[in-house]
């Protein structure tokens, strides 16, 4: 049968990269602009490859999608789609799991050097006419620290690459059993978190909601730093208040949240140690353009009958 490819949703201002490479291969697509479920059962019935963002693809639109066979998101994360319910229709979901590797890593580090180096204070003390540094007493050197990553697949690995340039300790945890390089330790979660200065959050949302609450803050050092530029939720926000009111945490850095927009009264916004990003740690340039490269190449592999690269089922199963 033909395959009809259909991007459902983006944010995108256009879809000119991912139209010439299918153009290049004898494909097309069409932009629908579906992001409800009943938008996306009544605009993309045809649809046989179907793209999206943001949209949620239940079991209910799976249903009734009569010749859908493939699901690709736009991006990492894929809770938006219902992947047991798509695994028993026989539909293939993939996502986008490298295309923002290394601007993830480097906005985690520099959500950790501004902490560390304390530019957040130093900025708002000089446009209030302080100069002088003694308020960012005290300040460690970075050599002497141990930095604790949770999740140690692509982009943990390339945080934790940065890090030790820096000569830092590296420790790292995961629950899967994986490779470390030599200047990488790997341990429990809870020596990382009792060992740890800085910690550093790259694990999925998956089974990990609230990984972090109360009684991992207590386990932790004091003054500990925190980063979490993964996924909302696996810091649990009140006890994250808390730790930081208490001067547990020295700082915070975030990427994202449980609920995003984060409310500009939200109680988090209050610390002047934490410093906020709206989960905007994927994004360059360059890397908006290669995860468009690679959804339309994804698409091509599979409407012509190639084994897809970012099968998110098979990577689950193995």
């Amino acid at each position: 049968m033909a395959h009809k490819i259909v991007i459902a949703d983006c944010d995108h201002n256009d879809i000119d990269i991912e139209k010439v490479i299918l153009s290049e291969n004898g494909l097309d697509c069409d932009w629908r602009k579906c992001i409800t479920e009943d938008e996306l059962i009544k605009g993309c019935t045809d649809a046989s490859v179907l793209i999206i963002q943001y949209a949620k693809v239940t079991r209910r639109v799976m249903e009734k999608l009569p010749d859908l066979k493939l699901v690709i998101r736009y991006g990492v994360g894929y809770d938006t789609v219902d992947v047991p319910a798509a695994m028993e229709l026989g539909i293939e979901v993939c996502n986008v799991p490298d295309y923002g590797t290394n601007e993830v890593a480097d906005h985690a580090l520099a959500h950790t050097l501004c902490l560390l180096r304390k530019l957040y204070k130093t900025n708002s003390d000089i446009r209030s006419g302080e100069w002088n540094f003694i308020s960012t007493m005290p300040i460690r050197r970075i050599n002497c620290l141990t930095v604790g990553v949770i999740g140690f697949g692509r982009i943990g690995k390339q945080y934790a690459k940065r890090m030790e340039a820096f000569g830092a300790k590296i420790i790292a945890y995961d629950v899967r059993e994986v490779e470390a390089p030599s200047y990488v330790s790997l341990v429990s979660f809870d020596e990382l978190l009792s060992a740890s200065d800085i910690i550093s959050i790259h694990c999925p949302a998956d089974n990990n909601l609230n990984l972090i609450g109360e009684k991992e803050f207590e386990s932790m050092k004091d003054g500990v730093y925190l980063i979490n530029v993964s996924r909302g939720g696996i810091i649990d926000e009140e006890a994250l208040d808390n730790a930081l009111s208490s001067g547990k945490v020295a700082g915070c850095g975030l990427d994202v949240a449980l609920k995003e927009p984060l409310p500009s009264n939200h109680p988090l916004l209050r610390h002047e140690n934490l410093t906020v990003s709206p989960h905007m740690a994927w994004y360059s340039e360059d890397s908006a353009q290669e995860l468009k490269r690679k959804v339309a190449l994804e698409a091509t592999r599979f409407v012509k009958g190639e084994s897809v690269l970012y099968s998110v089922i098979t990577n689950s199963t193995n």
